[in-house]
């Protein structure tokens, strides 16, 4: 699954630290996240399109294999 997590974070000016902090992750799970290692827990998408006042469609992109 592909996302856009690293591109919007970066246009909200928001390091992945502090989203690590919002999101009570690691910053290191923020960062698999961003380089597609990690696909996020419903909940945890959920949580992210939460914060960016987003849907999850437009955070995460879906590719059938």
């Amino acid at each position: 699954m592909k996302n856009r997590l690293e591109e919007i974070r970066k246009q909200r000016g928001i390091t992945q630290e502090e989203l690590a902090d919002r999101l009570e992750v690691s910053r290191q799970t923020i960062s698999s996240l961003e380089n597609g290692r990690y696909n996020p827990s419903i909940i945890l998408a959920f949580k992210i399109a939460h914060l960016f006042n987003l849907s999850i469609e437009e955070i995460f992109i879906y590719e059938e294999e």
